[in-house]
């Protein structure tokens, strides 16, 4: 059944909902678009395939390093380099970082950092649920906060929150909700921040239903901060991510420099968004332009300008550190380190987090990857993993043109988020089954099948959420942790050495070959 539905699920896909849509004509006639776009997409790669392998040629080039090469710096670094012209570049050692490896543990690990926090607990995510788990998470930021207001020595602890006000604000019972006791209980130490797309406004926010306007444009940054840790993962704060959603999660432990900056990127967002407060109203800090009733080209502008500037400003503290680091006195090796009690270690591991906010003109990790793809050579190797797999063409074309190999992990039907969900929303596994389908078909139309390898994650009872890039080089490794859509934040880390926890199998993953799903197809 699974395969046939595959099968059937072509460009008539979206056709097809449109019986689902009785009395609402805008949406259908938008469906109807992306019908027709499909077709004519799949018309062009048709004709164009031949013209793949000159990809690498096209992309754009590798952004210019300003200054020279650092010959002080660690070797298998110099070939990253350039990165840090475009982000701040943060030094750790690998023994700081460790890599999760499930909902459970990644939940605990939250509960636990958030009851010992003194300073800041800083949350960015899509959405926080309603469910017993959710209520047991802001129970833990409760009990934090009314301890550090009866402790001897009261402390200053804060905790901001930034969510995306199209998902939080959905259902009567929704994110806001779920947060109004903290703000009326502590409205000195807790925000509350709702990004709201500046492409939603006008006719268009009145006429598009709910769930579907989220389809717009989200704010998408995952991460959470106690004092000087900092979770990094995909996992919205749901109950589904605490118990059997598979995601990816890096825990980074006392890193400051880092802490400091995602603290300054979350106000930053949270300063261009929508403030909840406690009577359910949202409100625009003072000065800032409303984002969907003001003038929407001066507040893309502001928020360019926000956010480049917690940018621009961490990169040159870190440039200062750096030389300060490799240039100075002050490096030491790990036994050292140990010994001085001090000074810290040399670091081995280095993180470059990426910009996403494409409203805002703001593309540093679309730059970012599509160089690491052009410049993947023969002998690299890539791994891909995604739980909807929906590649920009210029991703396809470079995966499809560069000479590295290619393990690319998708998430089967069976364990898409949206599997079995009524309505327009229960197509969508098939519509990504359709996606994986044609550019497997051009995998094998281009004789690239030991190049390029397809698995499918599979594990009964559960759903698939990662979503990341490895490129394995001689010379060191670029991991890019996500590839995520609207306003997000994505890390980059450079490694001459495996974090904690990274080296593990992985489960519950079929390979797609002759045989199976997809390439059974004709």
């Amino acid at each position: 059944m699974a395969a046939a539905a595959a099968a059937a699920a072509g460009p008539v896909l979206w056709r097809r909902l449109l019986g689902l849509l009785p009395g609402r004509p805008g949406l259908a006639a938008l469906l109807g678009r992306l019908s027709d776009r499909l077709g004519r997409n799949r018309d062009r790669r048709r004709r164009r395939s031949p013209w793949l392998l000159l990809a690498p040629l096209l992309s754009p080039a590798v952004p210019q390093v300003t200054s020279p090469p650092c010959c002080l710096c660690p070797e298998g670094v110099h070939r990253f380099q350039w990165i840090r012209n475009l982000v701040p570049e943060f030094g750790v050692c690998s023994s700081h970082v460790r890599v999760l490896s499930s909902p459970a543990e990644f939940f605990e690990l939250m509960k636990g950092q958030i009851k010992v926090a003194k300073r800041r607990v800083v949350m960015a995510s899509l959405y926080l649920g309603t469910g017993p788990l959710e209520q047991e998470l802001v129970d833990c930021l409760e009990s934090t906060l009314e301890k550090s207001l009866q402790a001897k020595f009261p402390s200053d602890l804060k905790v901001s929150i930034l969510l995306d006000f199209t998902r939080g604000s959905r259902g009567r019972k929704n994110s806001r909700t779920m947060l109004l006791p903290l703000l009326q209980r502590f409205p000195e130490q807790v925000r509350v921040s709702l990004f709201h797309t500046p492409n939603l406004r006008g006719l268009l926010r009145l006429l598009i239903p709910e769930r579907f306007n989220e389809t717009i444009g989200l704010q998408h940054i995952k991460v959470y901060l106690f004092d000087n840790n900092v979770i990094l993962s995909g996992a919205n704060l749901s109950d589904s991510y605490f118990t059997n959603r598979q995601d990816r999660y890096v825990f980074l432990q006392d890193c400051p420099e880092i802490a400091d900056f995602f603290t300054e990127l979350v106000d930053a967002v949270g300063d261009v968004s929508l403030q909840l407060q406690g009577d359910d109203t949202v409100q625009v800090v003072e000065g800032m332009v409303h984002p969907y009733k003001g003038d929407r080209a001066a507040y893309c502008r502001a928020a360019n300008k926000r956010v480049m500037d917690v940018i621009n400003s961490a990169k040159a503290r870190q440039q200062v550190l750096h030389a300060q680091t490799f240039h100075g006195d002050s490096l030491l090796t790990q036994e050292d380190a140990a010994a001085a009690g001090d000074r810290r270690p040399a670091p081995d591991t280095w993180i470059y987090p990426l910009i996403q906010m494409k409203p805002f003109e703001i593309q540093i990790d679309e730059i970012v990857t599509e160089t690491l793809l052009t410049e993947a050579e023969r002998g690299a190797k890539v791994y891909l993993t995604t739980g909807y797999f929906n590649l920009t063409q210029a991703y396809m074309d470079l995966v499809l043109g560069t000479r590295a190999e290619y393990q690319i992990l998708l998430a089967s039907p069976e364990v898409n988020g949206f599997f079995g969900a009524k309505g327009v929303a229960g197509a969508i596994p098939a519509a990504y089954v359709h996606i994986e389908r044609q550019f497997y078909g051009e995998v094998c139309s281009l004789g690239q099948q030991e190049r390029v390898r397809l698995q499918e994650y599979w594990r009964r009872g559960w759903t698939f959420h990662a979503k990341g890039m490895a490129l394995m080089k001689t010379t060191g490794m670029a991991g890019v942790s996500s590839f995520s859509r609207a306003s997000a934040m994505t890390p980059v880390w450079v490694s001459q050495r495996a974090p904690a926890g990274q080296r593990s199998e992985v489960r519950g993953a079929r390979g797609v070959v002759p045989g199976r799903r997809v390439a059974c197809w004709p």
